[in-house]
């Protein structure tokens, strides 16, 4: 496993800023995400053609939103699967921290939120649903933390772990920007952030800033 330092000095487009949100921080992020979640809640998304069910559940701020479906597979949409109702804003501080660390010319449209609880993990796979292929994605991480992988531009290439922690922000850019990613697992008991609002045993928060289109 790469230490914390190693994973912040990486280079090739991979950024991790440990403990960037101090403890308010996070918890006014954690507050702003479960209001917009009353609007559009969790729900539960399911992998193209088989139908098997992600054991993250999901939601979405901003102008659009990813999902996924047996049907008609991954894509962005405006509206919420379930309510269809438009996704609510993207929270100011998540905003502030794109525009404060990306150097992008253009804002995100899309904030994917994936709540880990229990066993939930996510394989490894490569963000290419986005036309702005040349914007960085950006990862926040809140409550417990999570084993992160990430390798190469080909899912045979060599991986490395790191330990996402609470208030860790991590930029995917240049050549990692097409690098298999993934969760392996999270480490229950690991942060007291989520608990604080009733989420039975805690549990992780990934919100994942995108720019879907290109800027004109």
């Amino acid at each position: 496993m790469a230490s914390r330092a190693q994973a912040e000095s990486a280079g090739q487009g991979f950024r991790l800023w440990p403990g960037l949100l101090d403890r308010a921080a996070q918890e006014a992020l954690r507050d702003a995400v479960f209001a917009r979640a009353r609007q559009a809640p969790f729900y539960i998304p399911r992998m193209p053609k088989s139908g098997a069910p992600l054991s993250v559940r999901m939601t979405n701020f901003g102008p659009l939103g990813w999902v996924t479906d047996k049907e008609r597979g991954y894509r962005y949409e405006p509206m919420h699967p379930e309510t269809n109702r438009p996704w609510p804003d993207i929270p100011e501080a998540a905003l502030a921290l794109w525009e404060r660390l990306c150097g992008y010319p253009a804002p995100p449209e899309a904030c994917l939120v994936n709540l880990y609880e229990g066993t939930a993990k996510m394989g490894l796979h490569v963000d290419s649903d986005e036309e702005a292929w040349d914007a960085p994605v950006l990862s926040i991480s809140l409550g417990d933390t999570a084993l992160f992988r990430i390798g190469g531009v080909l899912r045979s290439d060599p991986t490395r772990s790191v330990r996402l922690a609470s208030g860790d922000v991590m930029m995917l850019a240049g050549d990692a920007r097409r690098a298999f990613h993934g969760v392996d697992r999270i480490l229950p008991g690991t942060s007291s952030l989520l608990p604080q609002i009733g989420m039975r045993g805690g549990g992780r928060i990934n919100l994942t800033l995108r720019r879907v289109t290109l800027p004109a």
